[in-house]
């Protein structure tokens, strides 16, 4: 039997490939994978219920939660499919903070540290056929531009990755598209691919400092990706035998996933040489049949040596299992793995996309992709929180800690009542520090004056005072100071 939440996810995965053209699609393969359960038959898609306010034209999808133990602190970042992919910062009631003031495509939204100091980090631009081409931007903790960062050689970054290290580089893929031999699985011998690659950039220079290229070190025969009818035979019909999604950090080596492949390869940052490869058809490392993972996303080294990752799992029509948040302890030296924790939870499905992070004290906390929803664990797998309706699915969700200031000043508008009163919205978009608001109203902007402080309430603040012609606000941290004063609006 399912839940409800399963059968309405099978409609969100057909939602999301068709509303974004196949961005996080996948041609149907075939495998047999551990802990097999039933596929849920696909139901029209739901429908995102939306938020809307007074003060702003912003909306963003109105996300139901549920708590049920003690989670780690800080605001969650993450990106509601809702036509496409936007960026939202919200509070664990699902609260806004932050709601991307453009409407740019989005992804990967998330803190990190450059020079030392918080930024606010995402890929944007034009997602397609599973891969994107865009930059690298950071902000500070204003919303200002800090830098953007872009593939060097003659490539443009992908959507997949944008890693922040220690060094002032940034971690990016990219998918160009190259000629290549596929006679080993039934297809041309002049046949086409994209050659996923991975680049190490400077982030103040933008110079080049790392090239990896996935077909000189990974042959195509290792992918998992049947060759489809067609498919290959021209660079419009390029073939995606590797569709490298996550790449990280780790000592002079990284960890590059590959989704495709089932496999995590230890990469040389010297040579470029493959180390090792954990999972898909050539592991070095030992896998116990109930650990094994398919179609995996945001491999990750932590602080204390594990190495964890989402599980897809799941590959709509022909490979089933519940998707999971894995954290496996590898021993380099035997070459052995051991399954630490899986974190899943109500069966959630995810057939692309999603995540899995540690958090400061030990909860993890799991994406599920095309699953529109998220699920915070303790460390022993307890759910103590979820999270639902991001809009057709979320490519990853984070939690960390993120004061902000904006550049910007606050919104207010006023709306007309009855007997004499109006009713005042303020709100100030990315503002993580707003305890209560003044109202000051007058005849002119210049006879302005303050008629009543209010606490803040969420995203959007309002009260009821004496009707007026001219109103503004201002914005109010815990002590009572002033940090920034709206414009003047006619009522």
């Amino acid at each position: 039997m399912f839940s409800r939440r399963r059968v309405l996810i099978g409609g969100g995965v057909v939602a999301v490939g068709a509303f974004l053209g196949g961005i996080f699609a996948e041609p149907v393969v075939s495998g047999v994978l551990p802990t097999a359960t039933p596929t849920p038959t696909a139901t029209p898609a739901v429908k995102t219920v939306m938020r809307t306010f007074v003060s702003t034209k912003l909306t963003t999808p109105k996300i139901s939660v549920i708590k049920r133990g003690r989670t780690a602190p800080g605001l969650l970042f993450v990106e509601p499919s809702v036509e496409n992919f936007h960026g939202l910062i919200m509070r664990q009631s699902g609260e806004p903070v932050w709601i991307e003031p453009t409407g740019v495509t989005l992804t990967d939204l998330r803190v990190q540290t450059y020079l030392g100091k918080p930024v606010l980090t995402y890929w944007t631009g034009k997602s397609t056929g599973g891969h994107g081409l865009g930059k690298g931007v950071i902000l500070d903790t204003s919303y200002r531009p800090v830098a953007t960062v872009s593939a060097g050689n003659g490539l443009e970054a992908d959507l997949h990755e944008f890693n922040l290290t220690a060094n002032g580089t940034a971690l990016i893929t990219a998918y160009p598209v190259v000629k290549a031999d596929l006679t080993a699985l039934g297809g041309p011998a002049a046949g086409y691919i994209y050659n996923c690659h991975v680049q190490e950039i400077d982030v103040a220079t933008g110079a080049v400092l790392l090239d990896w290229s996935a077909m000189d070190h990974v042959d195509v025969s290792e992918t998992y990706l049947k060759l489809a009818s067609g498919t290959g035979k021209t660079a419009s019909t390029a073939f995606d035998p590797y569709h490298l999604n996550a790449v990280d950090a780790d000592g002079d080596a990284l960890l590059v996933s590959a989704r495709h492949t089932h496999t995590v390869y230890r990469i040389d940052r010297s040579t470029g040489e493959v180390r090792w490869r954990f999972g898909g058809r050539k592991s070095d490392i030992t896998v116990a049949p109930a650990a094994a993972f398919a179609w995996q996303h945001d491999v990750r080294r932590q602080a204390d040596g594990t190495i964890t990752m989402f599980d897809n799992h799941l590959y709509t029509g022909q490979t089933n299992g519940a998707s999971r948040g894995l954290k496996f302890v590898v021993d380099e030296t035997a070459l052995t793995s051991t399954l630490q924790q899986a974190y899943a939870y109500d069966g959630h499905l995810g057939t692309a996309m999603g995540s899995t992070q540690v958090l400061p004290g030990g909860n993890v906390l799991v994406g599920w992709g095309t699953d529109p929803s998220f699920t915070e664990f303790t460390a022993d797998g307890q759910m103590v929180y979820e999270a639902d309706n991001l809009g057709s699915g979320c490519y990853r969700v984070n939690k960390s800690a993120w004061t902000a200031t904006p550049v910007t000043v606050p919104d207010v508008a006023a709306k007309s009542g009855s007997g004499g009163a109006m009713t005042v919205y303020a709100s100030w978009n990315g503002a993580t520090n707003v305890a209560s608001w003044n109202i000051l109203t007058g005849t002119s902007a210049a006879s302005l004056a303050k008629v009543t402080t209010i606490a803040g309430a969420g995203f959007e603040s309002s009260a009821s005072v004496a009707a007026a012609a001219m109103v503004a606000v201002q914005a109010l941290d815990g002590d009572g100071k002033v940090l920034s004063t709206s414009a003047v609006t006619s009522v």
